[in-house]
């Protein structure tokens, strides 16, 4: 029997998710920028909410490009405040751009946004070692340094939390339980 983190349950798309992203270190930019954007979205939602709309952001949001989206004008931000594909709630649509200029200004300043976001743990996944999820925090002191320095470069939400989650969906942490398969994988 293979044995999983216990927030997983028995949703296909949730089991998916754990067994093939979920903490597996990412350090492709333009997937950086994904979970950024699809974390704040999910601010105050479920992650599955999220998770069953991303093949509709990733139509919606021209596959996460950031140099598309930080041009988005007006009309875009009203076509997809029409796209019941998407959460549409405006503050978090225009965080999509907002974030998506303090990105390029990252990427611009660092090489690469990659470089900049896997320095808050130097360059390397933190393996922590959990018997239960009850254990782990919704945010760290490196998430709130991190939270703090991303809303100084102009993102918004990306609230400690927030940013928690993002580090433990793009493999900066590992808090996949010891007893989960995933956990001496990634």
């Amino acid at each position: 029997m293979i044995v999983r983190c216990s927030w997983v349950g028995n949703d296909p798309l949730s089991i998916a998710y754990h067994d093939e992203e979920w903490g597996l270190p990412v350090h492709d930019d333009r997937e950086l920028f994904e979970f950024i954007i699809l974390e704040g979205a999910q601010a105050g939602l479920s992650w599955m909410t999220i998770l069953k709309k991303r093949a509709n952001y990733r139509r919606a949001f021209d596959h996460f490009e950031p140099s598309l989206i930080a041009k988005y004008d007006e009309d875009k931000l009203a076509m997809l405040m029409e796209d019941a594909g998407i959460v549409r709630n405006r503050r978090k649509i225009a965080a999509a751009v907002q974030n998506a200029n303090a990105f390029l200004a990252v990427q611009e300043q660092f090489g690469s946004f990659d470089k900049y976001i896997w320095g808050f743990v130097n360059g390397q996944p933190v393996k922590n070692a959990w018997r239960d999820t009850s254990e782990i925090s919704s945010q760290t002191e490196t998430s709130q340094v991190m939270s703090s320095d991303l809303r100084q470069r102009g993102f918004n939400f990306v609230g400690p939390t927030i940013c928690y989650a993002f580090m433990q969906a793009v493999g900066m942490v590992n808090d996949h339980t010891v007893d989960c398969f995933r956990y001496d994988q990634v």
